[in-house]
């Protein structure tokens, strides 16, 4: 699998989202992407019950751990790469949750405009 470069929404280069648990598309912390990533998981974002609450509603039931999968399950606070057209929805919905811009991926770009991820933003001064 080719990854796309590690570049955020900004230029810059790609920090990573979450290491506890891992995330990302390649698990490998970081909201990195390739063409195979057909979910587009680029967004890093900081969980919410509410947003956990949204995704479940919607078939994908994030807060239940799955160790076959080696997936934990989320909680809030927990920082993890969300499907851009999946923030899109829960955002329309009046359940986005927060943003970490220099975390998500420039591809993110392609889904959700940069001035709708300002909005939400956790690491903006």
């Amino acid at each position: 699998m080719q990854m796309e470069d590690s570049t955020n929404v900004f230029g810059d280069p790609l920090l990573p989202c979450g290491l506890d648990p891992v995330t990302g598309f390649f698990r490998d912390g970081c909201c990195n992407t390739s063409e195979q990533d057909a979910g587009s998981h680029t967004v890093c974002v900081e969980v919410t019950a509410e947003f956990l609450q949204f995704s479940h509603s919607r078939g994908n039931n994030l807060g239940t751990p799955m160790p076959e999968f080696g997936f934990p399950g989320l909680n809030p606070g927990d920082r993890w790469c969300l499907c851009a057209a999946r923030w899109l929805e829960a955002e329309q919905q009046g359940m986005a949750p927060r943003v970490y811009l220099q975390r998500t991926h420039v591809k993110a770009l392609e889904i959700v405009p940069l001035l709708l991820l300002r909005q939400y933003a956790v690491d903006l001064n």
